[in-house]
């Protein structure tokens, strides 16, 4: 079982409080109106599928109830830092050389 820090909460939960919502900083058209149907599916279905550092986005159901992003190592499953929505993704160099958390 994954051990998640909640950014808002500041306390690691057990992942079974949280649910995954996706790929992170996944932009919405502006105006979705104006979208044909090819790019309105690729946004819709079409992810990174990437092998290593990965943003995702995780909501805290059963805590404060609030989403966040996470980056998680799809190899090795680690959690490797965890930011509130709408702040910018951490460096993935400076997490690497212990910079951030």
């Amino acid at each position: 079982m994954l051990l998640i820090p909640c950014p808002w909460c500041e306390a690691e939960r057990p992942e079974l409080e949280f649910r995954y919502g996706g790929e992170a900083h996944v932009a919405r058209a502006a105006d979705p109106a104006s979208v044909d149907d090819a790019q309105w599916a690729q946004f819709l279905f079409f992810r990174t599928n990437p092998r290593g550092l990965h943003a995702e986005r995780w909501r805290h159901v059963a805590g404060c109830g609030r989403f966040f992003n996470c980056l998680r190592d799809t190899v090795s499953d680690r959690i490797v830092a965890t930011y509130k929505a709408g702040e910018p993704r951490p460096d993935a160099g400076a997490l690497a050389t212990g910079g951030a958390s």
